[in-house]
């Protein structure tokens, strides 16, 4: 049913060193129309690479916060002829909690998380502070981002996606999920771990995109405590992360990283949690 994420096709390369043009094999991301419906009823249009879709729904429905995980009866995908369609199911609770939905009247474009919100006040919605976050060894931190860079098989491939990670205490991670969209990439690892039962407060997330506001609000949806995010955050991230009492560690290489929010749980190798 669900298409392959990435193909492999032939290409026509011209380099500076080699005289001439080559021809050569590349793999090459796909990116494609997945129609959200709940209970059939449409709701919006994201350009995602066509994997791991249950996760990317389930993951979606929270951070949406249209309902809860256990809110979900079922996801069935089927296609479409521009498209594939993922239709969410939800119990009678999650139906009574979700309420009238507001439709989405654009797609969400893969490098875009708020396409189609009609409102100033849809577009900032507030965020309750979480209980308390995890506390980690920075070690930990550079152990999952390590571990990162060898567990994007479809960037590797490709070059073309973003990933993310669920990682526990001591930096080791317990999933992955890519996508054209770094929007949906998180969303399919929030979706993945609560599928499989994974308890929020003893673990972190590492993405591989910049750290905008959305991406700090997912993770607080999800009741992840700790973001560790390679690129640079925005201001507003930085404020939302405070306002959740989110600890947001960004610009995060193998040889360092920045806390900007937080620093008190994060703590050097010699010190005990």
């Amino acid at each position: 049913m669900q298409m392959k994420p990435f193909q492999i096709l032939s290409a026509l390369q011209w380099r500076t060193m080699v005289a001439g043009v080559e021809r050569t094999e590349r793999a090459v991301a796909e990116e494609t129309a997945i129609g959200i419906c709940y209970d059939s009823e449409p709701y919006a249009v994201l350009m995602a690479t066509p994997s791991d879709l249950e996760d990317l729904a389930i993951g979606f429905t929270v951070t949406e916060r249209i309902a809860r995980s256990v809110d979900v009866d079922d996801v069935r995908i089927g296609e479409h002829p521009d498209g594939l369609v993922v239709d969410v199911l939800l119990t009678a609770a999650g139906r009574d909690r979700a309420g009238p939905l507001r439709r989405r009247n654009i797609e969400g474009r893969s490098g875009c998380g708020l396409c189609g919100v009609q409102s100033l006040e849809e577009a900032n919605r507030p965020l309750s502070p979480l209980a308390g976050g995890l506390t980690v060894r920075r070690e930990a931190v550079q152990s999952a981002l390590a571990a990162l860079a060898t567990q994007q098989a479809m960037g590797q491939a490709t070059r073309a996606t973003h990933a993310a990670a669920w990682a526990d205490a001591s930096g080791r991670l317990m999933a992955v999920r890519e996508d054209v969209g770094r929007h949906n990439a998180l969303d399919k690892l929030i979706g993945a771990a609560t599928r499989a039962g994974f308890v929020p407060g003893q673990a972190f997330i590492v993405i591989t995109s910049r750290c905008s506001y959305e991406m700090v609000e997912k993770t607080a949806l999800a009741e992840v405590g700790l973001l560790v995010a390679i690129s640079a955050p925005t201001m507003l991230a930085v404020r939302k992360a405070a306002i959740a009492n989110m600890t947001l560690i960004a610009l995060a290489r193998v040889d360092g990283h920045i806390v900007f929010t937080g620093a008190e749980r994060v703590i050097d190798g010699a010190e005990t949690i």
